[in-house]
């Protein structure tokens, strides 16, 4: 009786600690593994072969819809259904334009919005009673060029987030150096975005803004230039971002950057970027609690090379990245005082991997 009792108690306990981790492919897979939340270890679950470079994801609230952009064959965007651990493709829409690189999702479930990087545009999509997507409501083109020639010639929308509360979608265009923003009206099914009453804010010349981020308290934001390794911090007041303070991810170096992705921990005092050029570390850096400005801390190797995508698990304890040239997922143990990573030998083998998105 006394080791039935026991069950009892544990059972519950082991299975609040199990989440699913969503992986994102250059390939023709997306996969799931479940993710130990006490010890960090990762479990191969389910994996579809029938999409074409699902690489960046975003899941839809309740956790019972995924949605992933296709890069290969013209931007496609899909619908998958997310039933226990297994996938299920639900559709398939245009994304409204070519190379589509990132998804979001707003907290009702109402739309997607996409960032379409070659083509430089940015689109909404609808998403349906079942979870499918329905086809673009509205894609707004983005015009422009900025210094860098081999890489910004023209705009490439490379990522899209919400404001904290969903009144505003801001758009990092790495070729015209701005962050684009929108007011979002998601009842309008004609034109969910308007521009803001400041339409954009520009970045420093040959930044090449990609991944953007908010602050837990929402009052500031913070943006990683893929062409020249600074992070930027913003004040966001009013529905306005105000730039102060800029600084490097590699303070004193002189080396070439590829920054890549960029992460707040959930207490809000540590910042994490990757940089996945010649250097495949996560750069860390403190924050201010008062100011939002940002210290360097030091550098964590990847233990891999080109490390697109990483994530933190919602409890801080954990860090995992995703090293897509030497096709491995690696699990980090996270210092919740100092912020330091430590390697904790759970490494998965995954071909290609791009994009981690983590569900209860």
């Amino acid at each position: 009786m006394r080791f039935f009792s026991l069950l009892i108690i544990l059972l519950p306990f082991s299975l609040m600690a199990q989440s699913r981790l969503l992986i994102g492919t250059y390939t023709k897979s997306m996969h799931v593994y479940s993710f130990n939340a006490e010890t960090g270890a990762l479990t191969a679950q389910d994996s579809t072969q029938e999409l074409n470079n699902p690489s960046f994801l975003t899941v839809a609230p309740g956790g019972q819809a995924v949605y992933a952009v296709g890069e290969a064959g013209g931007g496609k965007v899909y619908a998958l259904g997310l039933n226990g651990n297994q996938l299920l493709l639900k559709n398939t829409q245009s994304s409204g334009g070519n190379g589509p690189c990132h998804i979001t999702i707003d907290k009702a479930g109402r739309n997607v919005i996409v960032a379409n990087y070659g083509s430089g545009s940015v689109s909404v999509l609808p998403v349906l009673a079942d979870g499918s997507l329905g086809a673009p409501l509205q894609t707004i083109q983005h015009t422009g060029s900025s210094v860098v020639e081999s890489r910004q010639k023209g705009p490439h929308a490379h990522s899209a987030n919400f404001s904290p509360d969903e009144k505003q979608v801001f758009v990092a265009d790495l070729g015209i150096d701005k962050i684009m923003v929108y007011d979002y009206h998601p009842d309008n099914k004609q034109t969910p975005l308007t521009p803001a009453a400041i339409p954009f804010v520009a970045t420093k010349p040959g930044m090449g803004p990609r991944h953007f981020t908010f602050h837990p308290n929402g009052k500031y934001a913070y943006v990683v230039g893929e062409l020249n390794g600074d992070v930027t911090a913003y004040h966001y007041k009013g529905g306005t971002l105000i730039p102060f303070q800029s600084l490097s991810s590699a303070p004193g170096a002189s080396v070439k950057f590829g920054l890549a992705d960029v992460h707040i921990s959930p207490d809000g005092k540590f910042l994490y970027l990757s940089d996945r050029d010649k250097q495949n570390y996560l750069a860390i850096f403190t924050i201010n609690k008062n100011t939002g400005k940002l210290s360097f801390s030091g550098h964590q190797s990847t233990l891999g090379e080109n490390p697109r995508n990483f994530l933190i698990d919602p409890s801080g304890k954990f860090v995992l990245a995703a090293n897509q040239s030497t096709n491995n997922v690696v699990v980090f143990k996270r210092d919740l005082v100092s912020g330091k990573l430590t390697p904790t030998g759970y490494e998965i083998s995954v071909q290609k991997p791009v994009c981690l998105q983590l569900v209860k």
